[in-house]
C-alpha cells in the first residue's frame, strides 16, 4: 500500500485527473519523440522534439514533493527551504491541517512499515500524491519525474492545454474508463464537474444517474447500485 490518507483524495479526482492527464500525454504525444528538462530556476519544465527542439511544450512548474528510496520518505516541498516558491504545496499542508490528514502536515513522510519502497512502488505513490494534489489545490496536470538515484518528484503544471469540455471528454471517457479503477464513480463524476468547473444536477433523489453541462453541451452519466458507472450519452448545445 502507498499512503492510506492520501488515497480517498485521489480516488475522488480520478476521473478529472485522468482526462487531464490523457491531455499532456497528447500533447507531448504531438512532438513525436521528445524529451523534457526542468528549468528550477525559471521555474519550468519543457517537453522538446528530438528532432526539432523548437518544437516545444513549456509548462510553469510547481514541486509538490520528492519520493526518494534511501530515506524511504517523502518530502513536501513546503518542508524544504527553496521548494515552494509559490506557495502551491503549501495549500496541502493548510488542508491537512483543516481536515485532520497528518501526513499532509508532516514535513517528512516516512513510506508505510510494509511498503516496498522500489521503483515501481514510487511510480505509484508519486500518482497518489500528483492526484491528492490535483484534488486539493485544483492545478492540473501533474507531472511525476525521475530526478536520479531512484528519487521521484511531483510537480503541478500550468500547461497550455486547453480546458475540459464536456463534448471532448465523453468523446475520450470510454477510452479513459477501460483503463481506470474508480472505487466510487459516481463521486469522481461530481468531483469532475467540480474541478472542471461544469453544472451537475442530479436526475433524483437516489442519485441513479447525473447531467453534467456546460456552455458547448452536456452529458448524461447513469449508475448503478454500486455507483458504477453504467451509461454516458452526449449532446451539444447549439450555439447561437
Amino acid at each position: 500500500m502507498t499512503f492510506a490518507a492520501l488515497q480517498p483524495l485521489a480516488d475522488r479526482a480520478a476521473l478529472f485527473t485522468a482526462l487531464r492527464q490523457d491531455q499532456l500525454l497528447t500533447a507531448a504525444e504531438a512532438l513525436g519523440e521528445h524529451r523534457w528538462d526542468a528549468d528550477m530556476t525559471d521555474g519550468t519544465i519543457i517537453f522538446s522534439a528530438n528532432a526539432d527542439a523548437s518544437r516545444r511544450l513549456v509548462a510553469r512548474a510547481h514541486l509538490i514533493a520528492t519520493i526518494a528510496p534511501a530515506p524511504r520518505s517523502l518530502l513536501w516541498a513546503w518542508a524544504h527551504p527553496h521548494g515552494d516558491r509559490s506557495g502551491i504545496a503549501t495549500r496541502l499542508r493548510d488542508y491537512g491541517a483543516a481536515h485532520g490528514i497528518a501526513e499532509l502536515t508532516v514535513g517528512e513522510l516516512p513510506f508505510p512499515a510494509d511498503a516496498a519502497g522500489d521503483e515501481d512502488w514510487i511510480a505509484a505513490a508519486a500518482h497518489q500524491v500528483g492526484g491528492a494534489a490535483v484534488e486539493i489545490t485544483g492545478g492540473s496536470p501533474y507531472y511525476s519525474a525521475p530526478v536520479g538515484g531512484g528519487t521521484r518528484a511531483v510537480f503541478l503544471l500550468d500547461a497550455p492545454l486547453p480546458p475540459l469540455t464536456v463534448s471532448g471528454s465523453v468523446a475520450s471517457l470510454p477510452r479513459i474508463l477501460a483503463g481506470l479503477d474508480l472505487p466510487d464513480a459516481r463521486t469522481s463524476v461530481w468531483d469532475l464537474a467540480r474541478l472542471a468547473g461544469w453544472n451537475l444536477t442530479w436526475t433524483d433523489e437516489a442519485y441513479t444517474g447525473a447531467i453534467v453541462a456546460d456552455a458547448g453541451g452536456q452529458a448524461a452519466f447513469r449508475f448503478d447500485e454500486q455507483a458504477r458507472i453504467t451509461g454516458i450519452e452526449g449532446s451539444l448545445t447549439p450555439q447561437a
